[in-house]
């Protein structure tokens, strides 16, 4: 996976050609969210 930015420990990603809507995956230790880049709306997997 694409790996957009790294900052605070912080991993951003996004896949080429995945899912819609539009989105960009968060993680942060350990802990993972998909967060809608429309709305800006997230959700935790």
């Amino acid at each position: 996976m694409p790996e957009i930015s790294l900052f605070y420990g912080i991993r951003v990603t996004m896949y080429y050609e995945d899912h819609n809507p539009p989105h960009f995956h968060a993680e942060y230790n350990g802990k993972k969210a998909v967060v809608e880049i429309e709305n800006a709306r997230g959700f935790t997997i």
